[in-house]
């Protein structure tokens, strides 16, 4: 097969991005040096305006048909929100939109000369995969990556419940590890499921979301600790910015933690990473705790391009004993997914 990239070299018609921001730009540089020229930008109706995206006037979706016609979207961010969802399918009644892939964290991008690349390691990840729902993630979320058929991500995505239900089935009194807490959410979504629930550390380096965290979970008895994660102790360089998009590097200084200081006195039935890029650095600061306790895990797989085989690589190295799970939850475009280790 062709990539993405390859075929919007071909495209007879009109090429436009279809929203703005971080991962608008990231895709408009691609498509810049790759020679692809684009014809305009549009927006949902409610983030129109007025106001332009890097030379281009952003447009409605009907001004957009008024002006082009038939025409190729790209859609360039990204969300989960149900009425978004909706709205792709609605524009897909009427023209081609494809999602192209570019990585939220600076990296490679996943086009067909990666894929080749990277062919033996990505059909070994394939192979150990531990259920049908997981095998079917894997090839639909990799293919997407290459041809950015957004209904590929439709055909394997399902919801955390059946996650939570199939694959944790977490108990009574477990205990939780939550690295990349964000504003709470997900503490809350553990306090919800799991009755009499254990110890919970809720780790955010972020100071706004951080804050959030301190309020959304006010009067839960749990710990929260406003550090990053990484492969060792110590001070690391920082970038906070918004919410979710900080992450290591800049010049802001943080205090970094390992899985291994933070479980030296306690152990931890369930750990979620979702450390912005991290994933592997996390994962070389729980060597100790993945080969004692085992615990059951979820780690992020859409940061980088090579998450989809460095992590599950590393983790049955630490302690093969796990069997590895791979769900896709409802986003545009291939993020919330993750892999689960058990």
């Amino acid at each position: 097969m062709t990539d993405i990239w390859t075929y919007l070299k071909s495209v007879p018609r009109p090429i436009l991005l279809y929203g703005t921001g971080n991962g608008a730009d990231k895709i408009l540089n691609e498509l810049n040096r790759l020679e692809i020229k684009i014809s305009g930008v549009f927006a949902s109706d409610g983030f129109v305006r007025t106001r332009t995206f890097r030379g281009f006037r952003v447009m409605s979706l009907k001004e957009a048909e008024a002006l082009f016609g038939d025409f190729v979207a790209l859609f360039s961010f990204g969300s989960a929100r149900a009425e978004v969802i909706e709205n792709v399918k609605a524009i897909m009644q009427s023209h081609e939109i494809l999602a192209p892939e570019v990585p939220v964290i600076e990296g490679e991008i996943f086009n067909i000369e990666y894929a080749k690349r990277h062919e033996k390691e990505l059909y070994e990840v394939y192979s150990i995969l531990a259920d049908e729902q997981s095998k079917k993630v894997f090839r639909e979320t990799v293919l997407f990556k290459l041809d950015g058929n957004i209904n590929r991500l439709f055909s394997c995505q399902t919801d955390e419940d059946e996650a939570f239900d199939n694959i944790l089935k977490l108990k009574k009194g477990d205990s939780f590890l939550d690295l990349g807490a964000y504003s709470g959410d997900t503490v809350l979504d553990f306090v919800k499921r799991v009755e009499n629930f254990g110890h919970i550390t809720a780790v955010e380096p972020d100071r706004k979301s951080y804050s959030k965290l301190l309020k959304n979970t006010e009067g839960l008895e749990i710990e929260r600790i406003n550090a990053a994660i990484s492969s060792k102790c110590g001070e690391i360089p920082f970038s906070f910015k918004s919410s979710r998009g900080s992450g290591k590097g800049g010049e802001d200084k943080i205090t970094a933690l390992t899985v291994d200081s933070l479980s030296s006195d306690r152990r931890f039935d369930y750990i979620k990473f979702d450390v912005e890029g991290c994933e592997f650095e996390a994962i070389l600061g729980a060597v100790k705790t993945i080969k004692k306790d085992k615990p059951k895990m979820l780690v992020s797989a859409y940061h980088k391009s090579d998450d989809y085989f460095t992590i599950p690589k590393r983790v049955l190295e630490i302690n093969p004993d796990y069997k590895v799970y791979m769900r896709h939850y409802p986003y545009i475009p291939a993020w919330d997914t993750n892999f689960y280790f058990i």
